[in-house]
């Protein structure tokens, strides 16, 4: 499975931005899709997640209620839709998939990853 994001930008604070990730197929998978991301000098961390058959989603408290995510299944796309932005939404954001159940925060379950986008919020 190979993933291409795509999305990322300048926005200042309060606006919003939609990223994309396009998965390459879907016979064997992906089970399930998620977007992490990872500020300078920060560890990676889970954002969003997404089961592709059953629409299950999970977020971070840092992000919910501000971040949507969900499928375009004709177009084996998932959306992250960013609203509200903060300063501290600054990172580089990576979609990630796997085709095995797993525990959705933990980045070493994901056996796909994409290229990563950059999300820049200014104050």
């Amino acid at each position: 499975v190979q993933l291409q994001a795509s999305g990322g930008g300048l926005v200042q604070a309060g606006g919003s931005l939609r990223l994309s990730c396009a998965a390459s197929e879907r016979t064997f998978g992906p089970y399930s899709m998620a977007w992490f991301r990872q500020a300078p000098g920060k560890e990676r961390e889970f954002v969003s997640w997404i089961a592709w058959s059953s629409g299950t989603t999970y977020y971070a408290d840092s992000v919910k209620g501000r971040f949507d995510i969900n499928i375009d299944n004709a177009k084996n796309t998932v959306y992250l839709q960013m609203n509200s932005l903060k300063p501290e939404d600054t990172a580089v954001y990576y979609c990630a998939a796997r085709t095995q159940s797993g525990i959705y925060y933990r980045a070493d379950t994901y056996a796909y990853w994409g290229q990563g986008t950059l999300v820049t919020v200014s104050s």
